[in-house]
């Protein structure tokens, strides 16, 4: 395997974890919409600020009015999405060549590809149906799906497992995959606060003003169909409902965190794993401050990013950790 495919698949992971961000800051500035049609801005491949472009714009979209900056965050991540995807087909490409080599993964790459055609696909959906819930929260986590695989990726071009080196952190191996499960789940219930607009409608901490009106099956109700469902389309009650369980689902991850890394860390003897746990915890410690700042300060920019980018980071600190339990290090 050539350092220079192992550099490929580095810069591709981080290229994923930034396109995340992106995503995260175009949703939280409220410019899913910014371009109406895809994956071109109003017919065009650049956001239009020409007066010959404004004009065929009102021709084909009547009655719109271009944002610049909606626009142009839109279509940022879009142009930074596509070389992702081409970055990934290259990976692909690679791994179908050199198939026959010893320690190149194929089906992983595989895997990635038709990810990202998928993903590509929500993100179409994401425009055309205005902001479904559904649809905005399916491509959250396939852009969180696409960041771990290729973090994973990596982790198997850079250092070969040997499975079974540390007998006793792999007997733990099903502590940390519960954490990665809970840790999932986790990051879809927020994807659905997001994708519903629920930051807002819980006042006050640890609880919401009004949490007596909680209910867990309006939590789960899909919203009626509307023709456009940017700002949100649920009650207040329903979103300050999706907003309690994300915070209590963030109580749950942090006591199953907790107790599967001290279970890891007390079982492994490689210092790598036990490092491994550190970083999970600290991870969690962040994401969690991030977590109680962005209520306490009422939902800023800044941190509002930060908390979407520090629970992919989370997920990549027990994908890296999982993986060093099954392989010698």
């Amino acid at each position: 395997m050539t350092k220079n495919y192992k550099t490929l698949v580095l810069c591709t992971a981080i290229l994923a974890v930034l396109v995340v961000g992106l995503g995260a800051y175009t949703r939280l500035s409220d410019a899913g919409l910014g371009c109406p049609d895809w994956p071109g801005c109003y017919g065009f491949l650049t956001v239009p600020d020409q007066a010959h472009e404004i004009q065929k714009v009102q021709q084909h979209f009547p009655g719109a009015q271009v944002d610049q900056g909606k626009a142009l965050k839109e279509m940022v991540h879009r142009y930074f999405a596509g070389g992702l995807g081409l970055l990934i087909l290259a990976l692909a490409v690679y791994a179908l060549r050199h198939a026959k080599l010893p320690h190149v993964p194929l089906r992983l790459p595989m895997v990635l590809l038709l990810l990202v055609i998928f993903q590509a696909l929500l993100g179409m959906w994401t425009v055309t149906m205005n902001l479904q819930p559904l649809v905005v929260m399916g491509h959250l986590l396939g852009g969180f799906s696409i960041a771990s695989l290729l973090w994973l990726l990596y982790l198997r071009t850079h250092s070969q497992p040997v499975f079974g080196g540390d007998p006793g952190a792999r007997a733990s191996l099903g502590w940390s995959l519960s954490a990665l499960v809970v840790v999932v789940i986790q990051i879809a219930l927020g994807g659905w606060l997001a994708a519903n607009y629920a930051a807002t409608h819980c006042i006050g901490f640890p609880m919401c003003a009004g949490s007596e009106a909680f209910s867990l099956s309006s939590v789960f109700q899909l919203p009626t169909e509307h023709s456009n469902y940017e700002f949100g389309v649920l009650s207040f009650e329903s979103r300050m409902s999706i907003h309690l369980l994300h915070r209590f689902g963030a109580f749950i991850t942090a006591v199953v965190l907790l107790s599967a890394m001290w279970q890891v860390f007390r079982s492994a003897q490689s210092q790598m794993i036990k490092q491994a746990c550190g970083w999970v915890v600290a991870a969690l410690v962040a994401q969690i401050s991030l977590g109680i700042a962005l209520v306490q300060m009422s939902i800023p920019l800044n941190v509002a990013l930060a908390h979407n980018l520090m629970a992919l980071l989370l997920l990549l600190t027990l994908v890296r950790l999982c993986y060093l339990q099954k392989s010698k290090s």
